[in-house]
């Protein structure tokens, strides 16, 4: 899960930029980088950490341009920072491109072979997505004519991608001296929205992985980027739209709904802040056949994420709403933090309890899913420490007992605590008195009846289907023995930022 702008303006686009990706924070604290354009050169400064302490007065400065892309960065496999994988990327051959992707490739492996042996392209680290701007590389210099690109030239090397690439991804791209491009895969696995503004100056527009972004920024949303479309924004801000993929299939990423994205935020036309309070009506019938509501004296959500279906729940059961913990707002998501000692250490930092709102109740804590199990046991530890009668825990997703390979990190079995565990046994593991797990049909009939337009849906981590159809047992042993086995070492660079000023003239 990473967060993406692209930015077409009348204006420098540096300070839109840097707005967008502070509104975008929670999809990625690993890393952030901006890179802009002015005719044939590329600015770009990216480093470690929150969007904050990457950027300086002194680097919006350097950052010049009507138009440019922003990206935060999650890392997919849970890794240290590695300064080499921050992005976006760039090659200057056969055009200048800069390129950030939000996803993950599943033939990535498979593509770096065919780089090597076949399209001649060498690539740098192990970023699937540095793959990804290389095979957009070579597929534009398949369609161009000569050196020169024209639009429809731009969307055939997108269709290119498409027949190469499988699996997750989000793009948004600057080819030096002709636009922006932005596409998403057939699947529409991850999200893309582009939305527009009209000024004296002429027409602007912007790219995003949410719609909040556009919100904030002041544009009006025009509408979802469809699975497997491409838009092209030229010099001349004229938009251009095309679908690429032969059979497209409007699949989304359902976990987007439980936990990712802000409840602010309209994915593929539904709110996901209705969607969660339909959850937390599907989940109360659950809890109400599971649980005497007898034994229930209070809801208590797990801020934030939790809220909408922790609220819906305890109306439609008539049991009191109360709020039981404060958040430290100045600590990140502890979903998204690489290792499991950071994430330990963290949920405690992050969480402090209103004893009044505990002592000698029981209690049903309510979160969005439990991947791991570690933020779930610490937090029933500190319910009872804070003087609970009882206990339970009910969860608005159902068990995650398979790897996502799409962008999420929570890519092996082994840290999975629904992994060869039933109900009772993970509420052991958890501490709980009682778990009620939201059962897969319900998760999905909760965006269902927002949406008519949407009839299947990534959930492969709830239910192992990989809707690619290219995820086999041995792929995931492979990821999980890559994981277990192989120990990243720390950036060369000493977690320094960069700033970088590229003349990607088009090759003669």
């Amino acid at each position: 899960m990473c967060g993406i702008l692209g930015v077409v303006a009348t204006t420098p686009v540096n300070q839109l930029l840097y707005d967008g990706l502070m509104v975008l924070q929670h999809r990625g604290q690993d890393a952030a980088g901006i890179a802009t354009a002015e005719g044939n050169t590329f600015h770009m400064h990216k480093g470690p950490g929150l969007v904050r302490d990457v950027f300086r007065t002194r680097n919006m400065r350097a950052l010049p341009g009507t138009i440019g892309i922003g990206h935060v960065r999650y890392p997919t496999a849970g890794s240290a920072f590695n300064f080499a994988e921050a992005q976006p990327f760039y090659v200057n051959s056969p055009f200048g491109i800069v390129l950030g992707h939000n996803g993950n490739l599943t033939n990535t492996q498979q593509l770096q072979e065919e780089m090597f042996r076949l399209d001649r392209r060498h690539i740098n680290t192990n970023s699937d997505s540095e793959v990804l701007l290389n095979v957009l590389a070579h597929e534009l210099q398949s369609t161009a004519h000569g050196y020169e690109l024209d639009v429809d030239s731009i969307f055939q090397a997108v269709a290119g991608v498409h027949r190469r690439c499988r699996g997750a991804y989000a793009v948004v791209a600057i080819i030096a001296g002709y636009g922006l491009l932005a596409f998403r895969d057939p699947y529409g696995i991850r999200p893309l929205v582009y939305g527009s503004n009209e000024t004296p100056e002429g027409a602007e527009y912007l790219v995003a992985s949410e719609s909040v972004a556009l919100d904030t920024l002041g544009f009006t949303v025009e509408r979802d980027i469809e699975p497997g479309e491409a838009i092209f924004i030229d010099l001349n801000h004229q938009l251009h739209t095309r679908q690429c993929a032969q059979q497209p299939v409007y699949s989304p990423c359902i976990f987007e709904y439980v936990y990712l994205a802000r409840p602010d935020s309209v994915i593929d036309g539904v709110s996901v802040y209705e969607t969660r309070l339909h959850m937390g009506e599907h989940l109360a019938d659950k809890v109400e056949k599971c649980i005497p509501l007898s034994e229930i004296d209070v809801v208590i959500p797990i801020p934030d994420s939790s809220r909408p279906s922790a609220m819906q729940l305890a109306q439609r059961l008539g049991i009191p709403y109360r709020e039981g913990f404060v958040k430290n707002r100045y600590i990140g998501r502890t979903f998204i933090m690489p290792g499991q000692s950071t994430r330990r250490k963290s949920v405690r930092q992050k969480l402090n309890t209103i004893g009044e709102e505990f002592r000698g109740k029981r209690v049903l804590l309510v979160d969005d899913s439990i991947v791991r199990g570690t933020t779930s046991r610490e937090i029933v530890e500190m319910a009872r420490a804070a003087g609970a009668e009882k206990v339970y825990f009910a969860s608005a997703a159902p068990p995650v007992r398979f790897p996502n390979v799409y962008g999420i990190d929570m890519p092996t079995r082994g840290e999975l605590i629904a992994t060869d565990r039933n109900d009772e046994e993970i509420a052991r593991e958890i501490g709980a008195d009682a778990l009620v797990y939201q059962d897969i049909e319900s998760l999905k009939a909760s965006v269902r009846e927002l949406s008519d337009r949407i009839s299947s849906f990534d959930a492969s981590c709830f239910d192992g289907c990989y809707i690619t159809g290219d995820v086999s047992p041995e792929y995931l042993d492979e990821i999980e023995a890559a994981r277990n086995g192989t120990a990243k070492p720390a950036s060369e660079d000493g977690g320094a930022s960069q700033q970088m000023h590229l003349n990607l003239m088009s090759a003669e």
